[in-house]
């Protein structure tokens, strides 16, 4: 893979809006695999994936990629058991994060839990509808959706 194309899957890691697809993405890791053949670009060891609005932390991160080439991301995977992703308002940790740009759902999984100034939430699943800016949170196996909420 060319570092011209590696930079163009970079800028388009957190396309999660037209508008947003011109900013730079920053990605350190440990390693680096990019495989052609699989479409995919593999980010192991302490990967940090900064974007203007979201920064992202997880020991493994994959981003697969279509036919459509670096600019056409099908998937956005950070998983490793310890991911956490942070707004400016929001902080989020589970274990799993899908995120995939053709639906525009951000699926996070395991022992989920968000904070914000209002408060904490925590359950099994968080999946945001980035179109409808809708978020559903719910839980497994007999467990409920928690949260604490301050008043303001």
């Amino acid at each position: 893979m060319t570092p011209r194309i590696l930079v163009a899957l970079l800028m388009t890691l957190f396309a999660f809006a037209p508008a947003l697809a011109q900013n730079p993405v920053e990605i350190t890791a440990d390693q680096t695999v990019m495989d052609d053949a699989k479409r995919e670009v593999i980010f192991n060891g302490d990967v940090i994936v900064v974007h203007p609005t979201v920064t992202v932390w997880a020991p493994k991160v994959i981003a697969t990629y279509g036919e459509g080439g670096t600019s056409d991301i099908e998937t956005f995977v950070a998983t490793g058991g310890n991911v956490r992703l942070k707004t400016k308002d929001q902080d989020a940790t589970g274990s799993h994060a899908v995120y995939t740009p053709g639906d525009q759902l951000l699926r996070l999984t395991g022992d989920v839990t968000v904070t914000n100034a209002s408060g904490t939430v925590n359950a099994s699943e968080l999946v945001v509808n980035l179109a409808t800016n809708v978020s559903t949170f719910t839980s497994t196996g007999g467990g409920r959706v928690t949260g604490v909420f301050t008043s303001q």
